[in-house]
C-alpha cells in the first residue's frame, strides 16, 4: 500500500538500502559468531524504530519503509517463500533426505501437533487475554512453525554436521508446511466453521497430500521439459524459477493446498532427479543463481521483519494499556516455546534414535535449541491482524495486534538468543571440532602444500625480464605453511596397539576414496561418457556406501549390482504377451545401463585409487582400501566380459557414442582456444560453434543404436539349424521361441521332464549336478553354438543335469514335440541329431578330455572321426585302444553281467583311466562310465564311437577346426581363441578409458 505523500520510487530506495546494509553485515560479520540473519533483524528493528518512533522519521527512506511494511502478508509469502524454499530443498542431498526422512516427518507432523497443543494450552491457561480455545490453538499452531529461512541461514553460517543440518533443515521445511496447514484449520474454526474428527482428517490429508502430488507433477513436467533443452543455461535456470513460483501460486490459490509443501516437494524432486541435467558451468551457474536469489530474499525478508516488529510495538501501544505492559508475558511465552520444543524432542527421542542415522543426546540438545521462528510465523500473524480489522465479532483488533507483537517478539528473541549462542553450544558439546584423523590429514596436506610451494619457487624464481626472487619474503607471505615441524608425519602413523585410531583412519580413508569416485563420476558426465540416469544411480551407490564404511569394506558395487543384473521385472516381461521385439528392446536398454555402469565404476575406482595413492603414498591403510576397491571391480569386469561374448553390438554402440562425443567436445574446445588466442574472431567462432552444437544435439537426440541381427540370421547361423536340409528348416524356424536370459537363471533342472531344446545363440551356460560335478577339471562351461537338452528330447529321459546361465544368454527354445517331428522327417536328420546330442553328453561325462575343446572342435571330431552304429540283440561291441563309445539307446551288459543303461561312456579295458580323470578304485561308484574288453547288446542299441589320442588325429582336428572357424555358416568364433580374447581386453580397455584414448 502506498502511503500519502510518497511515491513508488521510495520502495526501490528501501530495496537498495536493504541490500547495502546486508552487504555491510556480511562483510563485517565474517569470522564472528553473530548470525547474519540475527544482525539483519536488529537492523530492521532499528530502521523501524527510527521511522515509527521519531518525529521526523527517515524521509524518503521512511516512505519506502512504510510501503514495504504495509505489504499484504499473503503477498509477502508468495514473493519470498518460493525462492527460499526451492533453494533450500534443491541444495539438500537426496540420500541424506531418504535416510533422515522418518526423523523429519516425526518432528514435522506429530511434533507440530504436540507443540500446538502445548503452546495453545499454556496460552489459554496463563495469558490474561481471554482468548477462546480455538484462538489459543491458532496462536499455538502459528508459533509451531520453525522457519526454514532462519534455520537454513543459521546452519550455513555455523557449518553444522551434514546429518544434523539435514534433519534440522528438512524438519523446518516440512514443519513450516505442516504448521501452515494446522494454522489454516484453526483459522477456519475461529471464523465459525465446525469440524468433526473425520472432516479434520480429510482436510489435513487433502491439503498435505495434494500439495505433495502437485509438487511431483510440476517436478516431472519441468524435468521432462529440461530434457529437451540443449546447452541453454538461461532457459534451464529460468524454468526452475518459473516452476517454483507457479507451483506455489497453483497450490495456494487454485487448489487451496499447501504451497510450502508443493515447492518443497518440487525442490527435492529436482535434487533427486534433475541435478545431472545441469552440466559443467551450467550447474555452477544454477547454484550461484539460486544462492544469490536466496541471499537477496533473506536480506529483504529479515530486515522487513524487523521493521514490521518495530511497527507492531510502537504503533499499537494503545492496545497494550488494557492488560499492562506485555513484555513480561513475551518473556514467559519465550520460555513456553523453549519448553514445548524440548518436550517434543524428549517425547520423540526414542524414535529419533531408532530411525535414519540415529541421534545422540548432544544432537538432541542442538535440535531443541535450533527451533528458531522467522518470517513465516510473522506473516501468518500479520494475516490474523489484517483479518481482525474486518471480521467481527470472531476476531477483535486487539487480538491481531497481540498476535503480531508476540510473534515478532518470539522471532526476535529466538534469532538473537538462540541464533547467536548456537555456535557456542556446538563448541561446548564438541560437535564442531575436527576429529584427530582429520587434523592429521590437514597437517599432512600442509606438508604437501609446502613441497608444491618449493617446486613453484624453483620454476619461477629466475625470470628472464625481471630477474631473481627473494624467497624469504615470499615465505613470509605464505603464513598458512608456517610453524611446520621438521619431520613430516604420515596421518596413518599411529601408536602401537591404538586400535581405535587405526579404525578411524581406515573409515576416513574409505570415505576419501569414495569422494574421489564420486568426483570421477561427475567428470565422466561432463565428458559425455555416461548418461544422466546412470549418473544418478552411480551417485546413489557412493552415498549408500559411505553410510556403511564403518561396518563393512567398500560396498558401492553391492548397490550397483541390482542395476547390472536382470531384475524380476524381466521375468515378468518373459511371461507376458508383449511382442518379442519389445522385450528385446527392453533387454538391450538394460544391458546398455549395465555396460555404462560397469565401465564407469571401473574407470572411477581406477582414478580414485591412483589419486589416493598419490596423496597418501604407501601405508597399510591405503593399501587395504585400494585392495578393497580392486576386488570390488572384479564382478564389473566379469559382466563386461560376458557382454562381449553375448552382445558385442552393445559395447560397439556405446563406444561409438563416447568417441563421437569426445571428438566433438575436443573440436569445441579447440575453437574456444583459437578464440582466446585471438586467431578467430567472435563471429567466426560463433559460426563454427553453432555447427558443432548442431552435431552434439543430433548425437543426443539420435545416438548410434545397437543393431541386433535378425532372428532368422541368428537361427541359420546356429550349427544345428545350419546343418539341416533347407526343406526342414522352415517348420523349425517358425516354432523357435526367442528369449534372453539374465545371469544365474535356470534353463532346466536335473531330473525334470524334458519339454524341449535350447539353442544357445550368444552367451555361456554352465552345468551342475551333485552326481557328476566332481568329475569336471576346469569350468563346467558350455558356450554359444551349443544345443542343450537334445539328448533328453530324443529319448524322453529326464534332464541329466542343471543348466544355469553364466552370463546374459540369447537363445531359442523349441518344444520337444517339434523336435520329434523333425527327427521322424528324415533318417539322415535323425543321425545328425544323435551326433549333435553327443556334444553335451561327452563334455559332461568326460570333462578331462572334452572340457577344454571348443564346441566347433568337437563337431569336427564327431564329423570326421566318429561313426554312429546301431546294434541288435546279441551283438558284441569291441573298442580299440584309442576309441571311446557313448551309449545313446538300448541296453548292454559287461562280462560280469552288469547292466549298462544309457547314457553311458564305454571304454576299452586297456585304457589308462588317468587320462580321463578317473581312477580304478572309483570306477565301482560311477554309474555312467564303464571299462570292459567287450560289451554284449541286450536290446537294440545306438552308440557313437570316435577315435582320440593319436597325434596325427589331433593335428588334423586343429587344421579342420581352424578352417571351420572361418566358415560363415558356423556362427560365432570360439570364445577361447587368443585373438578374440586379446580383442576383448582391448575393447574393454577402450570402454573404461575412452577419455585417455581420445586425448
Amino acid at each position: 500500500m502506498e502511503e500519502p505523500g510518497s511515491s513508488p520510487d521510495d520502495a526501490v530506495l528501501f530495496f537498495g538500502v536493504s541490500l547495502v546494509l546486508g552487504i555491510g553485515c556480511r562483510h563485517l560479520l565474517r569470522g564472528t559468531r553473530v548470525p547474519y540473519t540475527a544482525a539483519l533483524l536488529v537492523l530492521g528493528v532499528s530502521l523501524g524504530g527510527l521511522e515509527y518512533g521519531t518525529k521526523h522519521g527517515l524521509g524518503k527512506l521512511g516512505a519506502g519503509i512504510r510501503i514495504w511494511a504495509a505489504i499484504n502478508p499473503d503477498l509477502l509469502l508468495a514473493v519470498f517463500l518460493p525462492a527460499l524454499l526451492f533453494e533450500s530443498s534443491f541444495s539438500m542431498e537426496v540420500h541424506q533426505i531418504k535416510k533422515c526422512m522418518a526423523q523429519m516427518l516425526l518432528l514435522a507432523v506429530p511434533g507440530v501437533v504436540i507443540s500446538t497443543f502445548l503452546l495453545g494450552t499454556a496460552v489459554k491457561l496463563t495469558l490474561p487475554y481471554g482468548w477462546n480455545w480455538e484462538t489459543s490453538f491458532l496462536f499455538g499452531g502459528l508459533l509451531s512453525a520453525t522457519d526454514p529461512v532462519a534455520v537454513v541461514a543459521l546452519l550455513k553460517d555455523l557449518g553444522a554436521s551434514k546429518k544434523l543440518s539435514t534433519i534440522i533443515e528438512g524438519e523446518s521445511l516440512m514443519n513450516d508446511g505442516t504448521a501452515i496447514v494446522v494454522y489454516q484449520l484453526f483459522y477456519r474454526m475461529v471464523l465459525g466453521r465446525t469440524f468433526d474428527a473425520g472432516s479434520i482428517l480429510k482436510f489435513l490429508s487433502e491439503v498435505s497430500f495434494g500439495a505433495v502430488a502437485l509438487g511431483l507433477a510440476f517436478g516431472i513436467a519441468s524435468v521432462l521439459w529440461q530434457s529437451f533443452i540443449f546447452n541453454d543455461t538461461i532457459i534451464e535456470i529460468s524454468l526452475t524459477l518459473a516452476a517454483s513460483y507457479i507451483a506455489f501460486f497453483t497450490a495456494q490459490d487454485a487448489l487451496e493446498v499447501s504451497g510450502v509443501l508443493a515447492v518443497m516437494t518440487l525442490g527435492m524432486f529436482y535434487a533427486g532427479f534433475a541435478k545431472a541435467c545441469f552440466k559443467g558451468d551450467g550447474q555452477q551457474i544454477l547454484h550461484h543463481f539460486w544462492e544469490i536469489v536466496a541471499y537477496i530474499a533473506n536480506t529483504l525478508i529479515f530486515i522487513l521483519s524487523g521493521v514490521i516488529i518495530a511497527d507492531g510495538v510502537l504503533q499499537d501501544n494503545i492496545h497494550f494499556e488494557r492488560h499492562g505492559t506485555p513484555w513480561g508475558f513475551l518473556l514467559l511465552l519465550y520460555v513456553y516455546v523453549q519448553i514445548s520444543r524440548a518436550l517434543v524432542v524428549i517425547v520423540l527421542y526414542p524414535l529419533l534414535r531408532h530411525f535414519g542415522y540415529g541421534m545422540d543426546v548432544k544432537e538432541a540438545i542442538v535440535l531443541v535449541w535450533s527451533g528458531l521462528r522467522g518470517a513465516v510465523a510473522l506473516s501468518l500473524s500479520l494475516s490474523v491482524k489484517h483479518a481482525s480489522d474486518a471480521v467481527q465479532p470472531y476476531l477483535k483488533p486487539e487480538v491481531g495486534t497481540m498476535f503480531v507483537f508476540l510473534t515478532g517478539g518470539i522471532m526476535f528473541l529466538t534469532l538473537t538468543i538462540n541464533g547467536s549462542t548456537t555456535q557456542f553450544l556446538l563448541h561446548l558439546l564438541g560437535l564442531g571440532k575436527l576429529t584427530t584423523t582429520k587434523l592429521g590429514v590437514l597437517k599432512y596436506t600442509r606438508y604437501g602444500m609446502l613441497k608444491k610451494a618449493f617446486e613453484a619457487f624453483g620454476d619461477l624464481r629466475d625470470d628472464e625480464e625481471l630477474g631473481t626472487v627473494d624467497w624469504i619474503t615470499v615465505k613470509r607471505y605464505i603464513t598458512c605453511l608456517s610453524n611446520l615441524e621438521d619431520v613430516r608425519a604420515h596421518p596413518h602413523d599411529v601408536p602401537d596397539k591404538d586400535d581405535h585410531t587405526h579404525t578411524m583412519n581406515l573409515l576416513d580413508t574409505r570415505v576419501r576414496l569414495l569422494n574421489g569416485v564420486q568426483a570421477a563420476y561427475w567428470g565422466m558426465l561432463e565428458e559425455g561418457r555416461i548418461t544422466q540416469s546412470t549418473t544418478t544411480i552411480l551417485m546413489r551407490s557412493v552415498d549408500e556406501a559411505k553410510d556403511l564404511v564403518s561396518s563393512q569394506p567398500l560396498c558401492d558395487w553391492t548397490v550397483l549390482r541390482s542395476n547390472v543384473q536382470f531384475s524380476n521385472y524381466y521375468s515378468f516381461l518373459q511371461m507376458s504377451r508383449l511382442p518379442q521385439r519389445l522385450i528385446t528392446y527392453f533387454t538391450i536398454e538394460r544391458l546398455e545401463l549395465g555396460c555404462y555402469t560397469c565401465a564407469a565404476f571401473l574407470h572411477a575406482h581406477k582414478t580414485a585409487r591412483r589419486q589416493l595413492h598419490d596423496f597418501l603414498g604407501e601405508s597399510e591403510i591405503a593399501r587395504i582400501v585400494i585392495d578393497e576397491s580392486t576386488v570390488a571391480g572384479e564382478e564389473a569386469k566379469k559382466f563386461l566380459e560376458d557382454l562381449r561374448v553375448a552382445f558385442p553390438q552393445v559395447l560397439r554402440a556405446l563406444m561409438t557414442r563416447q568417441v563421437t562425443y569426445a571428438v566433438l567436445t575436443q573440436l569445441s574446445e579447440y575453437i574456444q582456444d583459437l578464440r582466446k588466442t585471438g586467431l578467430l574472431e567472435a563471429e567466426e567462432m560463433v559460426h563454427l560453434d553453432d555447427a558443432l552444437q548442431t552435431d552434439l544435439k543430433k548425437l543426443k537426440r539420435n545416438p548410434p543404436m545397437v543393431k541386433m541381427p535378425r532372428v532368422s540370421e541368428l537361427l541359420n547361423s546356429h550349427p544345428l539349424v545350419g546343418a539341416l536340409p533347407f526343406a526342414v528348416r522352415g517348420p523349425l524356424l517358425s516354432n523357435a521361441k526367442e528369449t534372453i536370459k539374465g545371469h544365474g537363471q535356470i534353463l532346466y533342472s536335473e531330473g525334470s521332464r524334458p519339454t524341449g531344446i535350447w539353442l544357445v545363440s550368444a552367451g555361456i551356460v554352465k552345468w551342475t549336478s551333485p552326481r557328476l560335478s566332481s568329475r569336471h577339471s576346469v569350468d563346467p562351461i558350455l558356450s554359444h553354438g551349443s544345443t542343450l537338452g537334445l539328448y533328453e528330447a530324443l529319448t524322453g529321459k529326464p534332464y541329466i543335469c542343471d543348466i544355469i546361465t553364466e552370463s546374459v544368454v540369447h537363445c531359442f527354445f523349441i518344444e520337444a514335440e517339434k523336435v520329434e517331428q523333425l527327427r521322424q522327417s528324415d533318417p539322415s536328420v535323425e543321425g545328425f541329431m544323435w551326433k549333435e546330442s553327443t556334444l553335451v553328453i561327452a563334455r559332461i561325462f568326460l570333462p578331462r578330455i572334452f572340457e577344454k575343446m571348443a564346441v566347433h572342435e568337437m563337431r569336427v571330431l564327431l564329423s570326421e572321426r566318429s561313426s554312429m552304429n546301431i546294434y541288435t540283440n546279441g551283438e558284441d561291441i569291441e573298442l580299440g585302444k584309442n576309441y571311446i563309445g557313448i551309449l545313446l539307446e538300448g541296453f548292454l551288459k559287461t562280462r560280469n553281467q552288469h547292466l549298462i543303461t544309457p547314457p553311458a561312456v564305454l571304454l576299452p579295458s586297456n585304457t589308462d583311466l588317468n587320462l580321463f580323470g578317473l581312477q580304478s578304485s572309483a570306477m565301482n561308484h560311477i554309474d555312467y562310465c564303464y571299462t570292459a574288453p567287450s560289451y554284449q547288446v541286450e536290446a537294440r542299441a545306438t552308440a557313437i564311437l570316435f577315435e582320440i589320442g593319436r597325434p596325427d588325429i589331433e593335428a588334423d582336428l586343429q587344421t579342420s577346426a581352424s578352417l571351420l572357424s572361418l566358415s560363415p555358416t558356423q556362427g560365432p568364433p570360439p570364445t577361447q581363441s587368443k585373438e578374440h580374447v586379446s580383442f576383448f581386453f582391448y575393447l574393454v580397455g577402450l570402454l573404461i578409458a575412452s577419455y585417455d584414448l581420445c586425448v
